[in-house]
């Protein structure tokens, strides 16, 4: 929590980044190289599904785990890689996971068959789930709390943001001349990063206390969150009042009561009950499940619109989504010192009425809309939105962590952004879909109602952030 006093003690601190040596310096950048590899693969992979499933002879529902099995890993096994990358050590970790993500990616740009790109894609987002929270933990320990770390979230947003961006339009690029580029790509981004952390980031030190392994808690909350998670992301096809999407969700809420059971008998828990109790940790968590949710639909239903109703091919939808990310990356290194002056509450409501007037905004296409009166209004609110609310998320869901448990930090912030993606989208989906013949159609009908369901939650969360925040402002002054 920052008080108000904090926040001013904050805004009076210099720029201590000009104090950073030049080996501290490319630490961070080597350590945002990870994350801006798994946006860059993500946005060029999205952009690639449909000559991927035209080359393999995909059906639709197969297709569409091109996608899906990159959110079931990342998702499923990010809390198990938050835990992991404090007890194995998070320097070891992030060299296993980029080497895995390498080799798995390579598998992908090679396949003959829908089969190995699917499976490809879940181990890349198993990849995933272990390097993020080890790199964000690195950066949490590395630079001291306040100002600095500050300063570090927003660089680290913004590589992210950039990596994304640069992956719509490579996407573009690449799928033009083969969707097989999309994953020999980043390979060799990816042994940039290897030598980089082999050469910058110092060898973990561990005390034998914390080589104590909870395998049953591991196991029972992996499968509990891959569970949701397939649930989810099965529950439009299947119908969200099936007997498979009942099951699935009443087999998630079991496995939760097991590890909970268990973690309150394990000498050494996977994830101590009281650290969930957080409520800074929590709040940031759901915010980032609200941010990832409404902006993955968006984009979701932005592409259908420009692609499948105004006949934009991949490259000019990518141009056209280009602003956002652009300003997102002027925007974001920034972002740590507007943190310094009104703190990450105020930030992530700041960015959710971004969010909801660029969703607000989008509400008003048509059949024949004009890209720079309609379209790119959007793109800009949203990227002043992203470096806001992603850079206060960060802040507030580590501050105050422990450095022993900042990959659990991370990785539960994490869980919430992925978990809140495959949620909302799979039921942005179902909304298109209702009353369409069974399938999402391509019509503004279907559109409007996708990002009406959208703009909801936005102001759903609008509303939270600003009740929190001024609640926080009448505790600081009491």
């Amino acid at each position: 929590m920052t008080t108000s006093q904090e926040t001013k003690a904050a805004a009076q601190l210099p720029d201590e980044t000009k104090g950073w040596g030049g080996r501290l310096w490319a630490t961070l950048i080597v350590l945002c190289s990870a994350m801006f590899l798994d946006a860059l693969d993500n946005a060029m992979v999205g952009i690639a599904v449909p000559p991927i499933q035209a080359e393999l002879g995909m059906t639709t529902s197969a297709v569409q785990w091109v996608v899906s099995a990159y959110v079931l890993g990342f998702g499923g096994f990010l809390l198990l890689g938050g835990r992991m990358a404090d007890l194995v050590g998070r320097r070891k970790l992030l060299l296993i996971a980029v080497s895995v993500f390498a080799i798995a990616s390579l598998v992908g740009g090679i396949a003959d068959n829908g089969v190995t790109v699917i499976v490809a894609r879940f181990v890349m987002g198993v990849s995933a789930a272990f390097s993020a929270p080890a790199g964000l933990a690195i950066i949490m320990t590395t630079f001291p709390e306040g100002a600095v770390r500050n300063r570090a979230v927003a660089i680290y947003t913004a590589c992210g943001a950039t990596g994304f961006s640069l992956g719509l339009v490579a996407g573009g690029l690449l799928t033009e001349i083969g969707w097989r580029w999309t994953f020999l790509l980043p390979v060799p981004i990816a042994l940039a990063v290897l030598v980089g952390v082999s050469i910058l980031v110092g060898k973990d030190t561990h005390s034998d206390a914390k080589r104590s392994y909870d395998i049953p808690g591991a196991f029972s909350i992996t499968a509990a969150m891959l569970l949701l998670v397939f649930t989810i992301v099965e529950a439009p096809a299947a119908g969200w009042t099936s007997g498979r999407t009942l099951g699935g969700f009443a087999g998630f809420v079991v496995l939760v009561i097991a590890f909970v059971l268990i973690e309150r008998k394990t000498a050494q828990p996977l994830i101590r009950l009281d650290f969930l109790r957080n409520p800074a940790l929590v709040g940031a968590a759901l915010v980032a499940a609200a941010i990832l949710g409404t902006y993955m639909s968006f984009q979701f239903i932005g592409s259908l619109y420009l692609q499948a109703s105004r006949g934009w091919s991949p490259l000019e939808m990518a141009l056209g989504f280009l602003p956002c990310g652009i300003l997102i990356a002027l925007i974001a290194p920034r972002a740590g010192g507007l943190i310094g002056k009104f703190g990450p509450k105020w930030m992530m409501f700041a960015g959710f009425l971004a969010y909801t007037l660029a969703y607000l905004s989008f509400l008003r296409i048509d059949a024949d809309s004009n890209y720079y009166t309609t379209i790119l209004p959007t793109m800009l609110l949203i990227g002043v939105a992203f470096p806001l609310s992603f850079t206060g998320a960060y802040v507030q869901a580590t501050s105050g962590v422990a450095d022993a448990e900042q990959g659990l930090a991370a990785g539960v912030l994490q869980t919430g952004y992925q978990v809140g993606a495959a949620l909302l989208l799979a039921i942005v989906t179902a909304t298109m879909a209702f009353g369409q013949d069974g399938g999402a159609a391509n019509t503004l009908e279907s559109y409007h109602n996708g990002m009406y369901v959208v703009t909801g939650f936005s102001v759903l969360t609008l509303v939270a952030t600003l009740v929190v925040a001024l609640r926080s402002r009448q505790k600081a002054t009491v």
